[in-house]
């Protein structure tokens, strides 16, 4: 009988990077972060998304039913860099954890990552009203916040 393999036991399960020197959080600066969640075959998936940083990790916002979001509950190893608008990166990955904050703390990060991005926000949010027109079925989507933490080797 052959052993299960779990998100810690199982090699392709954490992503394979290079050491790099010591980054601190208040270092990944920019508008965009790219966050590469794994797939159960241990190909990555990488996603721009906005964030914001508290203390020590970044904040992510998104939908509930996401990929991402279903890639992170199975497998919470992650690899970050900050990115383009488009998703390219612009330094070396760098490993994370990612987790999903409980849903009483989503309105207070909400608000840390719409005061970072008022401004985008204000182009964005008209775009979203006119998506949950057209799809009504996507409308009552949750948001969630993923807490995103450096991994130290």
């Amino acid at each position: 009988m052959t052993p299960v393999q779990t998100p810690t036991t199982d090699a392709r399960s954490r992503p394979e990077v290079s050491r790099s020197p010591k980054i601190e959080i208040d270092e990944i600066r920019g508008k965009y972060l790219s966050v590469t969640s794994y797939k159960r075959d241990g190909a990555g998936v990488a996603t721009p998304v906005w964030f914001a940083t508290e203390g020590e990790r970044l904040l992510v916002m998104t939908d509930e039913g996401s990929g991402k979001v279903k890639r992170i509950r199975r497998n919470p190893y992650v690899t970050i860099a900050p990115c383009s608008a488009r998703g390219r990166a612009r330094s070396e990955p760098i490993p994370a954890h990612a987790v999903l904050l409980p849903a009483s703390e989503t309105e207070e990060k909400k608000r840390l990552i719409a005061r970072k991005y008022r401004f985008d926000l204000l182009f964005v949010r008209p775009i979203r009203a006119l998506q949950a027109l057209f799809h009504p079925e996507r409308s009552h989507e949750e948001t969630v916040i993923l807490a995103i933490s450096l991994v130290s080797f």
